[in-house]
């Protein structure tokens, strides 16, 4: 069988470059290092602000090629792909995150050392939005991030599926991630001990919403989050798939916790 010739890195760019030349989207097509090496040597990522690259199956090889872009990229998603910790780190410490404000790598193969990485680098200083979910960080992975300096100006970080457990108390602690406005928890076995640090962080006060679905909270986690000070700026909860009990949920909803709130979600 005749093996099927790729288009040319010009055609892609035609084919998928928005109109007002900003955005270009790769996704599932295929892409591997001849085509990224063919993209960043054409001189065609000029002007691109947000690239798309979902499902493409970039390994850390294909990732070491992206992480020679130059800077310029505002928004990369690379969510469902087989990234791992050493291609993170190439990308941590490249040109190409120093423009980043959202950086997607949701549904890779990114552990605790490729956590590591992104927490060490110096090129996240304008990054607003971090999605890690579904990758095994775990609770080394999530201290790392939650004792980094390095992320300044982060709003929205998305941790769903990270296997952290209740080391939730890491980023409930943290000092250097205070401007923090939407935290999205889901489907890490969190459970009352976790719940009761959130309740109690000094440190999450700017949060607007979170999302702490599929947990195993039971009722003192559920008690502590209706009760707290914390969460005074607090919009929208998203908490459905605990384990807390009848009586508490029809407490937190009808408290003046729940009354407040734009969106409250919960079984």
């Amino acid at each position: 069988m005749a093996r099927v010739k790729k288009p040319s890195i010009e055609k892609l760019v035609e084919e998928n470059l928005s109109p007002d030349g900003k955005s270009l989207t790769l996704e599932n097509l295929g892409i591997g290092v001849e085509e990224l090496t063919a993209l960043r040597e054409s001189g065609k990522i000029a002007g691109i602000e947000k690239l798309y690259m979902e499902e493409n199956e970039l390994g850390d090889r294909e990732i070491y090629a992206l992480a020679k872009f130059p800077a310029g990229i505002t928004a990369l998603y690379l969510n469902n792909n087989k990234i791992g910790d050493e291609g993170v780190k190439a990308l941590a410490f490249s040109p190409l995150t120093q423009n980043l404000r959202c950086l997607m790598l949701e549904g890779n193969n990114i552990g605790p050392e490729g956590a590591k990485a992104l927490a060490a680098s110096p090129g996240f200083n304008n990054l607003e939005i971090l999605f890690l979910d579904l990758n095994p960080v775990g609770p080394e992975g999530v201290r790392a991030l939650a004792k980094s300096d390095k992320f300044p100006r982060l709003k929205e970080l998305h941790l769903d599926s990270t296997m952290m457990g209740d080391e939730v108390k890491a980023l409930a602690e943290s000092t250097t991630l205070t401007k923090l406005e939407k935290l999205y928890l889901c489907s890490n076995k969190i459970g009352d001990a976790g719940a009761i640090a959130l309740a109690n962080s000094t440190n999450l006060k700017t949060l607007k919403a979170l999302s702490i679905w599929r947990n195993e909270i039971r009722d003192a986690g559920g008690r502590a989050i209706v009760e707290s000070d914390t969460f005074s700026n607090l919009e929208r909860l998203y908490m459905s798939f605990n384990l807390i009990e009848k009586p508490v949920r029809k407490m937190i909803r009808e408290s003046p916790f729940a009354a407040r709130l734009k969106t409250l979600v919960m079984d």
